[in-house]
């Protein structure tokens, strides 16, 4: 199973990132995906999370902001990030809900 994240970078205030993540090596369209980030010196927290069948969920720092989706035919979950902040600068991983794989983390940094 892999995961390939991509779409870091870095981009001002109030600007928009897309990150992507490629999941290979297991039946994709089941599976309910999330996007996790930590911030230096803070713990990971969950950001977003899709079920197979398209039902979202997100945590209340990212409601109105971001926006959590998938490609089954592609394999690839997104997260479109709007408005950004620097309290957004993190690196992102994606992963299974389950904790069970994991991405390689992409980084995001919000400058003021």
């Amino acid at each position: 199973v892999q995961l390939q994240a991509s779409g870091g970078g870095l981009v001002q205030t109030g600007g928009s990132l897309r990150l992507s993540c490629k999941v290979s090596g297991i039946i994709f369209r089941i599976l309910r995906m999330a996007w996790y980030r930590q911030a230096p010196g803070k713990q990971r927290e969950l950001v977003a999370d899709i079920t197979g069948g398209g039902s979202t969920d997100y945590a209340d720092f990212v409601k109105g902001r971001f926006t959590i989706f998938r490609d089954n035919v592609k394999n690839t979950v997104y997260l479109q990030m709007n408005s950004l902040q620097p309290e957004d600068t993190a690196v992102y991983y994606c992963a299974l809900f389950n904790g069970n794989y994991w991405g390689q983390g992409t980084q995001v940094t919000v400058s003021s």
